[in-house]
């Protein structure tokens, strides 16, 4: 037993002795959905597992299935419609984690424009940040029998950027 023991704790010795790096790309610029990752980052708790984690903020123009394909992470953050629909397109990623149990898109509007229910986006324009957002929404869009390409009765769609101006 003592020999067994001996080995085992050279052998953890010998894997434990150097950090392995990992890039983790978050979805979106740094805010509270994230505290987690630098929560166990600030406590060691990368380090107690062997990793030496570096965290990349996200933004309006990263798509993190893009980088992880491009080599720039190891593990990224995103919502599964646009893992799926990057899977479609020969990525072959792996779902190691869903941390969030439903979406948490949501569509906002100034009281004033008169819209309280989903029958009152006819003829009307909605931004929608993309990059694997525009999935759910679209989806939504045709469950509600709204076409999406501007035309009468239907949504025109606006590539949302990162501050609310067009809203304004």
């Amino acid at each position: 037993m003592k020999r067994l023991l001996t080995g085992a704790f050279l052998a953890a010795l010998a894997t434990g002795a150097q950090a392995e790096d990992v890039t983790l790309q978050l979805k979106w610029v740094t805010q509270a959905q994230f505290a987690g990752y630098y929560v166990a980052q600030a406590k060691g708790f990368y380090e107690e597992e062997g990793l030496n984690v570096t965290i990349l903020p996200g933004g309006p123009d990263i798509a993190p299935t893009q980088v992880i394909a491009g080599g720039g992470a190891d593990v990224v953050i995103d919502w599964m419609p646009s893992a799926l629909a990057a899977r479609e397109k020969g990525l072959a990623l792996v779902n190691i984690a869903q941390p969030f149990a439903s979406s948490g898109m949501m569509l906002t509007c100034l009281a004033e424009t008169g819209i309280t229910t989903p029958a009152d986006f006819a003829d009307k324009t909605l931004g929608v940040w993309f990059f694997g957002n525009e999935y759910p929404f679209l989806s939504w869009m045709s469950q509600l029998g709204l076409a999406t390409d501007g035309s009468a009765g239907g949504v025109t769609v606006l590539k949302q950027g990162f501050n609310v101006d067009p809203l304004l």
